[in-house]
């Protein structure tokens, strides 16, 4: 079965710390994450203060949500990460926790990390927006 997801560097772009610069879906479905916040399952921020425990959250947060539409990590086809720093040194950091990470794969497509200075909630250092590649037949709800 031929993939149904290309992801391409072309030669006259820069390199790249792991992302490709275009992702390409041939066919198929498409899921449309809302930002994943560092948010536990009552809605109480997760680590304030803490970087690594915000973003532990909104991988487990994210991995959650691709696995209620039947996607993985590497089903993901775009991806934002919004990181509430102007230091390099932090963002880099961001990056690298997130691409090792159980959702690291999603990170390989095309994406953007952003430094703000604000996100949503009082204390919240990180956000994930993310569009997944659906595979097959849409799923039963029930």
């Amino acid at each position: 079965m031929e993939s149904r997801i290309t992801r391409i560097n072309p030669a006259q772009l820069h390199a790249t710390p792991g992302y490709h610069h275009i992702t390409v879906v041939e066919s198929g479905r498409t899921a449309y994450l809302a930002g994943q916040c560092p948010l536990d399952a009552l809605g109480e921020l997760v680590g304030p203060g803490d970087l690594d425990a915000q973003i532990d959250q909104v991988v487990a947060n994210a991995v959650g949500a691709l696995g209620a539409v039947d996607a993985r990590p590497d089903d993901v086809v775009r991806s934002v990460i919004y990181v509430v720093s102007d230091d390099q040194a932090v963002l880099g950091a961001a990056w690298r926790r997130l691409a090792g990470s159980p959702l690291g794969p999603a990170f390989s497509t095309a994406s953007t990390l952003l430094g703000v200075t604000q996100l949503g909630f009082t204390g919240q250092l990180v956000e994930i927006d993310l569009t997944a590649s659906l595979p097959g037949a849409p799923a039963a709800r029930g």
